[in-house]
């Protein structure tokens, strides 16, 4: 099924050692590799802005992950590993494309991967821009900035925290309803935030549709739990893959691996979707009452999500790494979308800043 592009951006369907997906490019081949990952329930479709409004001496590429868009549906995400899965697909491409170094961008899920990335293969990349990332510690099931886990068996992550009207809706094709738990509805009021809608909300909306849908991708499986909120992670799928239970030594790693290049922390300030109070966390909407059985905030509290993105940065720098945090007035998880302006103004800096010398004046 082929999708739209805007004007600036080509789509290719390219096959690497790992996976088959379509894959957005933008600018000129011979420019300085952009690598964007996207998040959860989207696709590479939500980076096309944000691509075609590179300086002229970048290369943008953005890939459909796998489990999403244009992907082999037969290739599927081992939870297990974490963003291992992930990681290697991008790797695998970028050799396919003969890039040895790229600067490297993620959104929410894409954001774990560019944590999965910093410590696994530093060496790859010239610089890091997480983009409302999530939590190195994953989604849910942890308590403090240290990634503490809520429960031993990481209960309230995992597959089982998606709801299923959410699933249903994309099922049965609801692309217009504005209903809680619609593609549309969470879109706008979890997403986009603050009354913002963006002009290509529908191709946004329409990615969503394109994800795909089982017990091994979206939402992929889970396990009862002894533990509020009864559910625990399986092990298939993204979601699973996000959850804390398959982290493991992954801040050890990050603070460990050399080279460590420059990142940037960008994000929304009114973000609903990654915040010490998200609106999906368990620990957030136990209090309402919405399933029987709450054990109390002391028990279980919202997961501390920017608290623990600082603590990581702050222990990044002070082991040799840097960084720059840039909140942007006004916007949501998405302020590349929402506030494609003020986004770019430090993203474009921070290209030109960490790449080779002979570029350092291209914007």
């Amino acid at each position: 099924m082929n999708t739209p592009t805007i004007a600036g951006i080509t789509a290719q369907t390219i096959s690497t050692t790992r996976l088959t997906t379509r894959v957005l490019f933008a600018g000129p081949e011979d420019g300085i590799p952009v690598l964007f990952i996207h998040g959860n329930f989207s696709s590479a479709t939500w980076w096309e802005e944000t691509m075609v409004a590179l300086p002229a001496a970048f290369w943008g590429i953005a890939p459909d992950q796998r489990g999403y868009g244009g992907a082999d549906p037969a290739v599927k995400i081992d939870a297990t590993r974490g963003m291992g899965d992930f990681v290697d697909d991008a790797l695998a491409l970028m050799d396919h494309l003969g890039h040895e170094r790229f600067h490297l961008v993620g959104n929410s899920l894409g954001g774990l991967v560019v944590w999965w990335m910093m410590a696994d293969a530093p060496e790859r990349l010239m610089s890091v821009t997480l983009a409302g990332p999530g939590s190195p510690f994953g989604f849910g099931g942890t308590r403090d900035a240290i990634g503490t886990p809520t429960t031993a068996d990481f209960a309230g992550s995992g597959g089982g925290l998606i709801n299923p009207d959410l699933i249903q809706s994309l099922l049965d094709g609801d692309r217009d309803s504005i209903a809680d738990f619609s593609p549309r509805g969470i879109m706008r009021r979890l997403v986009w935030s603050g009354g913002q809608i963006p002009e290509r909300e529908d191709a946004l909306i329409d990615a969503m549709f394109r994800v795909h849908i089982g017990d091994h991708e979206l939402p992929g499986d889970k396990e009862e739990s002894p533990h509020w909120p009864y559910v625990r992670p399986g092990r298939w799928g993204a979601t699973n893959a996000m959850s804390s239970k398959y982290v493991g030594n992954l801040v050890d790693r990050i603070l460990a691996a050399h080279p460590k290049v420059h990142a940037l922390w960008s994000y929304g300030a009114e973000d609903l979707a990654v915040s010490n109070t998200a609106a999906s966390d368990p620990g957030t909407w136990g209090p309402t009452g919405r399933l029987p059985g709450f054990p109390g905030p002391e028990a279980f509290p919202p997961q501390p999500m920017m608290d623990q993105i600082r603590k990581m940065l702050d222990d990044y720098k002070a082991e040799g790494g840097s960084y720059d945090e840039v909140a942007i007035a006004d916007s949501g998880h998405v302020p590349f979308i929402t506030h494609p302006d003020e986004f770019n103004q430090s993203f474009h800096a921070h290209l030109a800043r960490t790449s080779y010398p002979e570029i350092e004046n291209a914007i």
